[in-house]
């Protein structure tokens, strides 16, 4: 397994260490709940990953909408406000969705474990 770089601290909160993490997903690019449990070292918490961004839509600087379930599913999007907020906030980052969908998702997938870790 890679090291983590320093965008994780281990006096962090899981949640603080996860909106750190999706605070470095460029525009235009989307992750998985999955990828980042992986990164932090917890691959089974996805799950966790998930709870972490249902808090984190109280966060201004935390780009939500950049995360999305293993398919590339707006699986999140009952926690935007509206039922369409997460595709608007992706449209807006330049990703396609179609049908709930990242459309482009193999080439828009962004993982930490390679990303965060050059």
């Amino acid at each position: 397994m890679k090291k983590r770089s320093s965008t994780t601290n281990s006096s962090h909160s899981f949640f603080e260490n996860v909106w750190d993490v999706v605070r470095q997903v460029p525009k235009g690019r989307v992750t998985t709940y999955g990828a980042i449990a992986k990164y932090l070292g917890s691959g089974m918490s996805a799950r966790m990953v998930g709870w972490a961004m249902n808090a984190a839509h109280v966060l201004p600087d935390v780009p939500a909408q950049r995360v999305v379930n293993r398919m590339g599913m707006l699986s999140g999007k009952m926690h935007f406000g509206t039922p369409t907020r997460m595709e608007e906030l992706l449209k807006k980052d330049g990703v396609a969705v179609k049908e709930d969908v990242v459309a482009d998702f193999a080439q828009r997938f962004w993982d930490p474990a390679i990303e965060l870790d050059l």
